[in-house]
């Protein structure tokens, strides 16, 4: 029995909740970033490429010029040293308060872990962490409300990666996705109509901007995108808008090849020669602020639309910790993941 196993039983956990979510790099430099890259792309999920074709170029090329780019931009948003380390990328932040928030809401019966599917925490730790807790039962968490191959499916693959070699393997359950469940739109409803109230104009279009993924992902059976539009359609109903008043993109895209359209960047260049010079962006699609959304929307996007003739840009900010999300979680934990391991 491991040193801490003993105090672990007294506090009486029953089960393990363990929110996953994809990951950042140990520090804002170039090496650290290397090395996240090199997992991140070598998962078959994310690149589908032959290894053939695919590992030459990434080593050859893209991981000799990429990493210290992405640094820079990871650098531009990290949080700021308090005196005791480097700081640290803000979605390891937001997971750990949110890890803390449902944890609230859980229970002493639930231990709550995190996780991320590269990098760190990783998966492996975490599993080996509730293991040494004598914790046998475990639900997985995917901070992704919208399925895709590139992401949910990939925590499935760390997952089961890791409890491979395990000559005793807890019982899992997985969730799938909560693209559509009510709490989350009417979650992201109240952030809409928050964050627009504080403003002193009206923007003219909301966009939806979701993660990009290659089109021939979805073409060859990903429900990605239908899942992106559903939660969009069902934030327009909500929030009683049209088409026109909130519109449906995706971000992100890496490579030659055509990725999910209408782009984010493109749409943000074009809407000011269409009279639309004030806009607010979203991203439903994570559930933490990350470099995809603080760096990417809110620096880049923001000066593409400018320079492009836009006078106003908004950046509405992921769910994060606000209660609504914090109670959303804890409620698909416990109906979806947890029923029959905790009390009630």
């Amino acid at each position: 029995m491991a040193p801490n196993d003993k105090q672990d039983h007294k506090q009486g956990h029953k089960a393990a909740l363990l929110m996953i979510n994809l990951g950042s790099p140990d520090a804002p430099n170039t090496s650290a970033t290397r090395r996240y890259l090199a997992e991140f792309l070598h998962d078959y999920r994310v690149i589908d490429m032959s290894r053939w074709i695919w590992c030459p170029l990434l080593h050859g090329i893209i991981l000799r010029t990429r990493p210290a780019r992405s640094a820079r931009a990871y650098a531009s948003i990290w949080d700021q040293p308090d005196g005791r380390g480097e700081g640290e990328a803000p979605l390891i932040r937001i997971t750990r308060a949110q890890a803390l928030g449902v944890q609230a809401r859980l229970g002493s019966d639930i231990h709550v872990e995190i996780a991320m599917r590269y990098g760190n925490p990783s998966i492996p730790d975490a599993l080996a962490k509730l293991k040494n807790m004598g914790i046998h039962h475990i639900g997985i968490l995917p901070m992704y409300p919208q399925f895709a191959g590139a992401t949910t499916a990939s925590v499935y693959d760390g997952v089961a990666k890791a409890v491979k070699t395990m000559w005793d393997m807890p019982t899992l359950r997985f969730l799938r996705d909560y693209h559509d469940d009510q709490r989350y739109i009417q979650a992201l409803a109240r952030s809409v109509t928050t964050h627009l109230a504080a403003l002193d104009w009206e923007p003219q279009t909301i966009l939806t901007s979701y993660h990009g993924l290659p089109q021939r992902y979805v073409d060859a059976g990903d429900p990605y995108r239908s899942e992106c539009a559903r939660t969009t359609d069902l934030l327009r109903e909500a929030l009683s808008m049209n088409a026109k008043d909130m519109q449906l993109t995706f971000q992100s895209r890496f490579g030659p090849e055509d990725w999910l359209q209408p782009y984010t960047d493109k749409t943000l260049e074009a809407l000011p020669r269409e009279g639309i010079k004030r806009v607010a962006v979203m991203t439903p699609g994570f559930s933490a602020d990350c470099l995809e959304t603080l760096e990417e929307i809110n620096m880049e996007a923001r000066e593409s639309f400018i320079e492009a003739g836009g006078e106003a840009f908004t950046y509405i900010p992921c769910l994060n910790t606000h209660e609504d999300h914090l109670d959303l979680l804890a409620g698909l934990a416990r109906e979806q993941l947890l029923t029959g391991w905790m009390q009630d």
